[in-house]
């Protein structure tokens, strides 16, 4: 098993048990290379926010069925975590639970001379994201034409939920 997306669905598939175990929910699984190192990473979350116990024992208990399975070839290095404060946008539920907040895009080449673009995210639909930036315009892309997107650090004030 080579791919990433074969990975990404083997271990989403292998950790659901632990996670409803653990009593935590799945944000995102990723299998990306930085650098040299490949990154076998499972971002969880739950209501109140996740601990770094919560983060070991998920990760305890799946190193277990990690080397049980051994469908990762080569080496990685394996990480749980929390999605944090300025957690990606990858999927479409992703988007939907982060309208109403303020997000940081990067497209993938420059649309009307913009390449990075932030505001308040007001629509996902049919793939098309929709922002109102800060002097009230409108801005929208097909979501194909984003390279990442991301809670913004800098939240409204009136804008404590994460």
């Amino acid at each position: 098993m080579k791919r990433a997306e074969d990975i990404e669905a083997k271990t989403e598939e292998l950790i659901m048990p632990i996670l409803e175990k653990c009593g935590v929910e799945l944000y995102l699984v990723e299998y990306v290379k930085e650098g040299s190192d490949y990154y076998l990473r499972v971002y969880i979350e739950k209501p109140g926010g996740v601990t770094v116990n919560d983060c070991e024992a998920v990760s305890r208990e799946f190193n277990v069925i990690l080397d049980e399975e051994d469908y990762v070839d080569g080496e990685y290095i394996f990480e749980v975590s929390s999605p944090g404060l300025t957690r990606p946008l990858k999927r479409e539920k992703d988007y939907i639970k982060a309208l109403g907040k303020n997000v940081d895009i990067k497209l993938y080449k420059a649309l009307d001379g913009v390449k990075e673009i932030s505001g308040k995210l007001v629509s996902y639909e049919d793939s098309t994201v929709r922002l109102i930036l800060d002097d009230n315009t409108e801005w929208q892309a097909s979501k194909d034409m984003i390279a990442a997107a991301r809670i913004s650090f800098e939240q409204d004030e009136d804008d404590s939920s994460n």
